[in-house]
């Protein structure tokens, strides 16, 4: 399996998300700013949370290599540079 073909379904073709009914992946992570900032009592932003993803993955990678970490890691990085995109378009 190419796991940057397989993470750009994920994230650009939405593939996995229409299957599980999570929803918009900016959506998700806005949902869990709110949900950890009310937990952590302070404010954490859409984009702390895809860095958190992110390192949650390396972090198992780290311990052991399973394809899906580097799938998911590929795809929450796409998803953040398509944040950023969306937040920087006129």
């Amino acid at each position: 399996m190419n796991i940057l073909l397989e993470a750009n379904k994920i994230i650009n073709e939405r593939s996995e998300e229409s299957e599980r009914k999570y929803g918009p992946i900016d959506l998700a992570n806005e949902r869990a700013a709110k949900l950890a900032s009310v937990l952590c009592n302070k404010e954490l932003t859409v984009e702390d949370i895809y860095w958190f993803k992110i390192a949650l993955k390396l972090s198992r990678e780290c311990k052991n290599h399973k394809e899906d970490n580097l799938l998911d890691l590929a795809a929450y990085i796409g998803a953040l540079n398509n944040y950023h995109n969306t937040k920087t378009a006129p």
